[in-house]
């Protein structure tokens, strides 16, 4: 979906899809926050408390509201909105109009037995919290085994109890507030055909990949990053004497593979793109506003398998960004400029130590911005052409007289003709992610 720009005067309503108990609420804070932050979990509950006496839906209310409620910028509160849509629960629609429209529909969240099983949800919790307090966490939830052996099931029945007679003239309810959960969609298209095509016949039973199983595969292929290839290896490792795929195997295998390729790590979720409150407001058709506004508009990840022509990057490169985002805690836009520099600069080639470097720097001056970012890239460059020419050393830059800058430097360039080659960068940028 496209980057829509919302203003303070937009109005909305909530419109209740369920009831929430009190364990909805504890679930809410004790297993989504750790997740999605205290900010989402603010906003569910204020958009909840938006419906006052009217259970069902509110009244038309303006995003101002929600700003002075919260006491939050919008731009927070747009991320916080797309993080309760992410987890399933909230859903938004949008009418556009002199003042635009929107709707959000609540719905509850997954119950623990679902939460502490779903492979997305689960395995983040557990790597955010860490074992300790995930551990408490799963005890809080776990229902006590009682041993019935020796105990007789006394219930009633129903039919045991009532009796059917001729009544009044009954119609069904169709309308009725129900418990509705929302649930997490994927846009990653996983492709089921090359998969199930890799598989003998005699080797799967007809009803192996069901639709359990392709969402749970979906899920495994994008919490720990794994191609076609490798699932295939891994669904053939969980196999049973069936033929049909044992789904705690699989999860059991995915893991495993993912803590061999990453140290032991187990991997957590990020806000893939840049916040809407750090990017440049609209209206500029520079060149150099169209690489801020394409840094601004895509993922790290996107980037940079831009860069492999659509292909999948490598684990090596992924770590990098990963370290990047997790653990510099750089922006993704940020991120983005600082992979178009060390690309270009070095032979399409990503240097660990030294992107490490920049990232540190950048993290110490407190680099946030698109635009900070670029142009902080110019003026290092700059310090580093002028020792070019100085005897080549222990630790010889990476920089040559003939190597080529990103198409972004030189402000006084930046409204002149680009290079063909230059061109076709940024037109394929901007047409991929546009």
């Amino acid at each position: 979906m496209k980057n829509r720009t919302i203003l303070p005067a937009d109005t909305y309503i909530v419109v209740n899809k369920t009831f929430l108990t009190d364990t909805d609420r504890n679930i809410i804070t004790m297993l989504y926050q750790p997740i999605i932050g205290y900010t989402a979990v603010s906003l569910y509950f204020t958009l909840l408390d938006d419906l006052h006496k009217h259970e069902i839906m509110s009244e038309d209310l303006t995003h101002h509201h929600l700003m002075t409620t919260m006491q939050l910028k919008l731009a927070d509160i747009v991320i916080a909105r797309e993080k309760l849509e992410a987890c399933g629960l909230l859903k938004t629609y949008f009418k556009k109009d002199h003042i635009n429209n929107y709707v959000y529909l609540i719905f509850s969240p997954l119950s623990p037995n679902e939460f502490f099983n779903h492979p997305i949800l689960n395995v983040t919790l557990y790597n955010n919290m860490g074992k300790k307090e995930y551990d408490n966490l799963v005890s809080y939830y776990r229902i006590p085994r009682l041993n019935l052996k020796d105990y007789e099931d006394i219930t009633a029945s129903f039919d045991k109890v009532f009796t059917s007679i001729p009544g009044t003239i009954f119609e069904e309810n169709d309308n009725i507030i129900k418990y509705n959960k929302g649930k997490i969609t994927l846009d990653n298209n996983f492709d089921f055909n090359l998969l199930i095509s890799s598989f003998p016949k005699n080797m799967v039973n007809d009803r192996c990949f069901n639709d359990d199983v392709r969402l749970l595969i979906q899920n495994l292929s994008f919490i720990y990053n794994i191609d076609n290839f490798n699932m295939q290896a891994l669904v053939r490792n969980s196999l049973n004497e069936k033929g049909m795929i044992d789904k705690m195997e699989l999860r059991k295998n995915c893991r495993n593979f993912y803590q061999f390729e990453n140290s032991g790590k187990l991997p957590t979720l990020i806000y893939a793109t840049q916040p809407d409150y750090l990017r440049n407001p609209k209206g500029d058709n520079s060149n150099w506003a169209k690489m801020v506004y394409t840094f601004e508009t895509i993922s790290p990840y996107d980037y940079l398998k831009s860069k492999y022509k659509g292909a999948k990057p490598t684990s090596r490169d992924l770590k990098i960004i990963e370290n990047l985002l997790i653990d510099q805690q750089l922006k993704p836009g940020v991120i983005n400029v600082l992979l178009s520099y060390v690309l270009k600069i070095n032979q399409q080639k990503l240097n660990k130590n030294y992107i490490e470097t920049i990232a540190g720097q950048w993290k110490r001056l407190n680099i946030e911005t698109v635009e900070d970012a670029m142009r902080i890239c110019e003026k290092e460059h700059k310090k580093l052409k002028k020792i070019i020419d100085k005897p080549a050393g222990k630790n010889k830059t990476v920089l040559t007289k003939e190597e080529k800058v990103p198409l972004w430097f030189d402000k006084e360039n930046r409204q002149e003709q680009l290079s063909d080659e230059d061109k076709e960068e940024l037109d394929n940028l901007l047409k991929s992610f546009d």
